[in-house]
Order: structure tokens, then C-alpha cells, then sequence
């Protein structure tokens, strides 16, 4: 079957069952990037992701990689660093920052050009995008943004300018996550990294069934407001 051609003017993506076996879960191209099509997309279990050459690429891979984050792996070396750590964490105090390090940082490139970080900035005013920052002092030296969708959270991308500063970052999002009620950090795609900290691989179809019942309920406002996590 055909990659679908986005409409400009419909939001409507076609079913995930049409995603592509290769490349794994390529689903649609086209539209655009505004907050509207990114939240159906989000909805419906579906994320842009592409080059900078290319049109604007959405995926809903099969299967698809999550954390729980109370399963979230930390190993010896990092159970020592968080012993004897001075970096302070915390959430929404630093979006936009966030945001254009993950580009900034990525020597292989990137994918989150400025139309994505201005529109990604447009959900977190909306209250639906959120960042961690790992600080040094004043320095901003690690962190990760993603998208909140009820109970899971949607993670986009992370940086580290020091040793460990980014597992730091998703290590504290997950115990502050747990504390409000969150149930699911959703990695889009399994790598080394990932599975590492405690990713592991379901169905699609599980994925979407967890996504439809925890999408439906609501952390406390508070869980997101700007605030000292570590």
C-alpha cells in the first residue's frame, strides 16, 4: 500500500495498521507541524520524525518501545553518582533551552529543525509539552522535553554536556512522573540506550490499548507546574 499524502487542510491521519513493515512503522507524509496535527497524531499514537532534506515523515512503529518508570534501570556506576551529585534537576523552568540543545547537541544531525521547536514550543505553552533540566549551578548541562498525554508520557529527545546528565534528567522525571499517577514513558523506538535504562518492546496493539485507557485521565496540575524536582 502507498505511503499516505497528507491533506493540508484535515488533521486526519489514516489507520496505524497501514504503517509500512519497512521502514518499520513509516505511516504518512506531508501536512504540516501545527500544535492541532500534532496532537492528533500524538492521540492516535503517532510522531514526526525525518531529515532535514525531507517532507514531514510520521511513524507508528511495530512494536513499540516504553519504560515503565518505576522499572527505570540504574546501574551501579549511576546508583554512585546520584550519591554524590551537585547538579539540581527541575521540570518547565527551561523549555525552550531544552529543546534547542537536543538539536544543537546531536553531531550526526538532527531532525528537530525550527519548525519543529517552534511548534513544539506552541504545545508547552499550551500546557501539553514539558521539559526536564539538569543544572550545574546556572549552567544548563543536560535535559529532555516530550509530550504529556494523561498518564504516559511521550519522551522526544535528550542532551548531556556532562557525564550522566541526561539519565539524571529522565531519573528524575520518573520518580516525580510515579509520584502524580504517571503509568507509561512511551521511547517510540528501542536502541541500545534506551534499553539500557529499562525500555523494553510491546505489540503496537498493546501500546495503543495503554495510550486510549491512560490518555483518559489526568495528573494533577501541579505535576507539571515550573518546580525543583532534585
Amino acid at each position: 500500500m502507498p505511503i499516505t499524502q497528507l491533506h493540508p487542510e484535515s488533521i486526519v491521519f489514516p489507520p496505524v495498521e497501514y504503517a509500512l513493515k519497512e521502514p518499520n512503522g513509516l505511516l504518512a507524509l506531508g501536512g504540516d507541524l501545527s500544535p492541532e496535527r500534532l496532537m492528533s497524531a500524538y492521540q492516535n499514537g503517532i510522531f514526526p520524525w525525518f531529515s532535514p532534506d525531507d517532507p514531514i515523515l510520521w511513524w507508528s512503529p511495530d512494536p513499540r518501545a516504553v519504560l515503565i518508570p518505576q522499572e527505570l534501570h540504574i546501574s551501579r556506576s549511576m546508583k554512585k553518582f546520584l550519591r554524590k551529585t551537585q547538579f539540581q534537576v527541575t521540570i518547565n523552568s527551561a523549555f525552550e533551552d531544552v529543546i534547542v540543545a537536543c538539536s544543537n547537541e546531536r553531531s550526526e544531525g538532527t531532525w528537530i529543525v525550527p519548525d519543529i521547536q517552534r511548534s513544539y514550543f506552541q504545545l508547552h505553552q499550551r500546557g501539553i509539552a514539558h521539559s526536564v533540566e539538569v543544572w550545574e549551578e546556572d549552567t544548563l548541562v543536560g535535559g529532555l522535553y516530550g509530550v504529556g498525554q494523561g498518564l504516559i508520557f511521550c519522551g522526544e529527545s535528550m542532551f548531556s554536556r556532562r557525564d550522566n546528565a541526561s539519565k539524571f534528567a529522565l531519573y528524575a522525571l520518573c520518580q516525580h512522573f510515579v509520584n502524580y499517577g504517571g503509568k507509561l514513558i512511551d521511547c517510540q523506538i528501542l536502541n541500545d540506550h534506551t534499553e539500557s535504562l529499562g525500555a523494553i518492546e510491546i505489540p503496537r496493539s498493546d501500546y495503543l490499548h495503554f495510550l486510549n485507557k491512560l490518555q483518559q485521565q489526568q495528573l494533577p496540575r501541579e505535576c507539571w507546574l515550573p518546580q525543583r524536582l532534585l
